[in-house]
């Protein structure tokens, strides 16, 4: 009897061994077979489900494996196209040393040598350069228009004799810029000439540069010293106006200007105060897509301004050290107020206001993408908070609108640098 089961349980296993051996055809390639023998008097089922408890920790160790394989997979793509990225920047950055030998150095910023860059401090492809070009042309335009009417009202020959002249150059000017555009479209070898023409078309507008600018210096002596407007036409590191005296401790304040721009995105930065140890003691900055922003002791207000419509816009901003309460006006209109603005700080003297850059460090570490891009004028700080009618006059040019007491807008009171340009400016004339 006891032979005659055993004979039962080894065809069950050899049966089970077949089982096997015939399901795993349907995998096909090469298989093993694992044959486990069951006692006689345990159930052939409950043996199974012991049996499958390594399979599960085999099943979990796969997946483990497949989703590292999946990571490493999206991580290799990801480097792949950080490859192409650089490979490309490469790319460009040897095209460009190529077109311009000499003219480059690491960071991608130009060199500033003894004639003044008119381009920006950065490298363009043509598209961009001539952008530019048809912005600091139309700069020299309205400079220009603006000689004209001055020699209309003295009857200056010589003043006349001289537009002439430079209105001829900027015709001829424009005549290349038109060549370059068709030059680009047409796909023209003559492209491969374009360092040489930048070069003299470059050399051209400096000489223009200075010399409109020697007529407007003529110009002083017959101009009230308020009447001018600063213009930067381009976005770059080194164009900029320097108030020659500091700004004493106050513990309220309001600053107003004239501001004209469409640069997008952002307007940059109109002005920027900075003291020892701290670089944002002051500041009206508009970067990027943010709005604009008043920074005091590197505490920020958003603004509610909108002016980057190309119009001339009157903004003021009062502020109190009290509460750290402040108010913005535009056109005359208050648009926005708020408080907890650096409260309690007083604004700290000794230090350096820049007209047109952002300060990073004192009186230096200028970033070219937030430069001011526009035109500025009739800017003024007063120690104390002005009322509504006197802000009012100031953006109507009323015959009552006052100066500032700490600083007003005199030619005289600044220092300009890098090609920022300066002329005659009338906001009531502007406006009629």
């Amino acid at each position: 009897m006891e032979a005659t089961k055993n004979g039962i349980y080894w065809r069950l296993f050899l049966f089970s061994c077949v089982f096997l051996q015939s399901s795993s055809q349907d995998f096909g390639g090469q298989t093993q077979f694992i044959c486990t023998s069951v006692p006689k008097d345990m159930d052939i089922c409950a043996a199974t489900l012991q049996n499958s408890v390594p399979g599960e920790d085999l099943k979990n160790t796969v997946m483990q494996l497949r989703e590292t394989v999946l990571q490493q997979k999206e991580t290799i793509m990801n480097q792949k196209e950080t490859i192409r990225e650089l490979t490309s920047k490469l790319a460009r950055c040897e095209s460009q040393s190529g077109a311009e030998p000499g003219d480059a150095r690491p960071g991608g910023r130009r060199k500033e040598a003894g004639t003044k860059n008119t381009m920006g401090d950065v490298s363009r492809g043509p598209a961009d350069t001539l952008t530019q070009l048809s912005q600091t042309l139309q700069s020299l335009k309205q400079r220009l228009e603006n000689l004209e009417q001055f020699s209309r009202s003295n009857n200056s020959v010589q003043a006349n004799s001289l537009k002439d002249l430079l209105q001829s150059k900027i015709d001829d000017l424009e005549k290349q810029v038109l060549s370059r555009v068709n030059s680009i479209e047409e796909g023209k070898p003559g492209l491969r000439n374009e360092t040489e023409q930048r070069g003299r078309v470059e050399s051209t507008l400096t000489s223009l540069h200075q010399r409109i600018t020697d007529l407007e210096k003529g110009q002083r002596e017959n101009r009230p010293l308020d009447k001018f407007q600063l213009t930067f036409p381009l976005r770059t590191n080194y164009m900029y106006a320097k108030v020659k005296k500091s700004l004493p401790e106050m513990y309220a304040l309001t600053v107003c200007m004239w501001l004209k721009s469409n640069a997008s995105p952002g307007v940059g930065t109109p002005f920027s105060y900075a003291v020892p140890g701290q670089a944002n003691e002051l500041v009206l900055i508009e970067w990027g897509n943010n709005p604009m922003e008043i920074l005091i002791n590197d505490k920020v207000a958003k603004l509610p301004f909108l002016i980057n419509d190309g119009k001339w816009h009157h903004i003021c901003v009062t502020w109190t050290t009290r509460d750290g309460v402040w108010e913005a006006f535009q056109d005359g209109v208050k648009r926005g107020s708020g408080e907890n603005l650096a409260p309690y700080h007083p604004i700290k003297p000794q230090g350096l206001l820049i007209l047109g850059q952002e300060q990073d460090t004192l009186g230096g570490g200028f970033d070219a993408t937030q430069a001011f891009v526009g035109d500025l004028a009739n800017f003024h700080i007063w120690d104390r908070k002005l009322s509504m009618g006197e802000i009012y006059n100031l953006a109507t040019c009323s015959s009552k609108a006052q100066v500032g007491n700490v600083f007003a807008w005199m030619e005289t009171s600044l220092d300009i640098y890098g090609g920022a340009s300066k002329w005659t400016f009338e906001a009531c004339r502007q406006l009629n």
